[in-house]
């Protein structure tokens, strides 16, 4: 049976183009708008909270599946870069949000190519997973890059 979850936050405004933002397990940072729209450098926007949700969420969800596919996982870094429209009338949307995992694992002794295909799996896995990646509109590209080294740990 389905079920559902609350998650709150709040913000409050600290003048100008500048608020914080309170989240129900506890962590609290200053936002802004993007420098470009009159907002401040050097703080969170919601630009960036919404790459690195997808960002973030997407990498945990990869190590739940890595865990189940039973990959020995050396190390995962992943850049994101999202693509936002800016229509004539100032309306804007995110028209896709590109991935790029680095996704180290160890072959141990299994072939290469079976444990690359495991990895694949994996990662459509944690796209499929993924909650934010579920609650967008614009597309969500991952393209990994995968190194499977030999030998055991």
């Amino acid at each position: 049976m389905a079920r559902t979850e609350l998650f709150t936050t709040l913000v409050t405004w600290s003048g100008g183009h500048k608020g914080r933002l309170k989240l129900v397990n506890g962590p609290e940072m200053d936002f802004s708008a993007p420098p470009a729209s009159h907002g401040e450098v050097g703080v969170l926007t919601p630009e960036d909270a919404f790459v690195g949700a997808l960002n973030t969420c997407v990498m945990l969800m990869f190590i739940w599946a890595a865990e189940r596919f039973r990959l020995d996982l050396v190390s995962y870094e992943c850049p994101a870069e999202g693509t936002k429209l800016i229509e004539l009338d100032r309306t804007e949307i995110f028209t896709k949000v590109i991935l790029r995992p680095r996704i180290v694992v160890r072959a141990g002794s299994d072939p290469v190519e079976v444990v690359e295909k495991r990895v694949r799996r994996a990662l459509e896995s944690a796209q499929k997973f993924s909650l934010v990646a579920n609650s967008v509109k614009s597309a969500v590209l991952v393209e990994p890059h995968i190194v499977i080294e030999s030998g055991k740990s």
